[in-house]
C-alpha cells in the first residue's frame, strides 16, 4: 500500500468515527408532536424554539412559556405533556427497541406535567421516576399528573 492510499485510508476511518460520533450525540429518545404557544428546547448552551417533528435528546430542557403547551413522544411509546410556565429535563432515558427494556429520569423543575406510560411503564415500571424540588415519584400506574410549584 503506498503512502497516498495509507493517508487516504486514514481520513475516510477518521471521517467515519466523526460521523458515528456526531450521529450518536444526536441520538433522538423522543418527538415533539403537538405544541401551543411557545416551547423551546435548552440544548447545551442553544436555546431552539420547538416545533412538532424536532426531536428531544436525553439531557435537553424543554420550557414552556405562558399559555402553552407540548406534547412529546418518547421512544417507547411514553408521552409526557407539559402545561403553561413549566420547565422540564429529561435527565435520562435509555430504550433498547430489541429488548424493550430500559429507564426513564425526569426532572420536572416547576409546572404541570401528565404522563401515559408507554413499554417500559408497562414491563419495567420500577424503571421509571420523575422528580420534583421536593419529592421523588416512582411510577406504579400508567397514567398521572405531577405538578411542582415555582
Amino acid at each position: 500500500m503506498t503512502t497516498a492510499h495509507r493517508l487516504m485510508l486514514g481520513l475516510a476511518l477518521s471521517a467515519g468515527l466523526c460521523w458515528n460520533a456526531q450521529a450518536q450525540s444526536d441520538a433522538r429518545s423522543g418527538t415533539f408532536k403537538n405544541l401551543e404557544g411557545t416551547v423551546s428546547v435548552v440544548r447545551g448552551s442553544q436555546s431552539l424554539p420547538a416545533m412538532p417533528g424536532l426531536g428531544l435528546r436525553e439531557g435537553d430542557r424543554v420550557v414552556t412559556g405562558p399559555n402553552s403547551a407540548a406534547a412529546i413522544t418518547l421512544q417507547d411509546g411514553t408521552v409526557f405533556s407539559l402545561g403553561p410556565n413549566a420547565s422540564v429535563d429529561l435527565t435520562h432515558y435509555v430504550f433498547d427497541t430489541t429488548s424493550q427494556n430500559g429507564s426513564l429520569l425526569l426532572n420536572l423543575l416547576q409546572g404541570t406535567l401528565r404522563m401515559v406510560t408507554g413499554t417500559m411503564g408497562k414491563t419495567n415500571p420500577e424503571l421509571i421516576k420523575v422528580t420534583t424540588p421536593t419529592s421523588v415519584v416512582g411510577v406504579r400506574g400508567t397514567d398521572f399528573i405531577v405538578e411542582a410549584l415555582p
